[in-house]
């Protein structure tokens, strides 16, 4: 077989079909198959991604119902302004229960914490100081949110008062105010 000049051209041309097509066709496409899995690596990274917050979004709304309801529970312990006065009561009861004298009741003014109110008295109470401290632990267990920021306690200078004590205190009652202008209507009219 002789090789002549239509041979090597037509050799030549059979050689270039599959070079151009690779490199006019299968080329772009490679890039274009490489591109396509590049975002699709992407758009699964994203959604596992997603799937995560999609989780955390569930148990946080799970714990926000929990601590919605621990919300509710201390709530129910706030009195409202007007029932400060009965939570005013029933320490006056637990001191005349615990054999103390209470000499003095002064009403602080009312401060905001936070959504609440928080009514600040300063007791003055003189007794046994075994009889305090059962006051103080029953105090503890009332269902009302107290809270007692600041205490000075003198013991009595006569002989023949062994144990005998003289306590002042500031207790703080958390109560839920009634409204914008009552809050302020009742914090100065408690302050009597």
């Amino acid at each position: 077989m002789r090789f002549g000049i239509r041979e090597v051209v037509f050799v030549m041309v059979l050689l270039a079909m599959p070079l151009s097509a690779w490199w006019l066709i299968f080329r772009p496409q490679n890039r274009e198959i490489m591109q396509a899995r590049s975002e699709i690596e992407h758009k699964e990274r994203m959604l596992e991604k997603l799937a995560a917050a999609t989780q955390k979004s569930a148990d946080l709304a799970r714990a926000n119902d929990e601590i919605a309801k621990g919300i509710g529970l201390v709530e129910g312990r706030l009195p409202s302004g007007k029932e400060v006065e009965i939570v005013l009561d029933q320490i006056a009861q637990l001191a005349r229960a615990s054999k103390l004298n209470i000499p003095s009741v002064k009403s602080l003014k009312p401060v905001a914490a936070a959504r609440y109110m928080e009514q600040p008295l300063e007791i003055t109470v003189h007794g046994d100081f075994d009889q305090f401290y059962g006051f103080m632990l029953r105090l503890e267990q009332m269902e009302r949110v107290t809270r007692v920021p600041q205490m000075k306690l003198e013991r009595s200078t006569k002989r023949e008062d062994d144990g005998v004590m003289s306590a002042t205190f500031t207790l703080s009652i958390y109560f839920q105010p009634d409204g914008p202008a009552a809050a302020t209507a009742s914090a100065s009219g408690d302050a009597r």
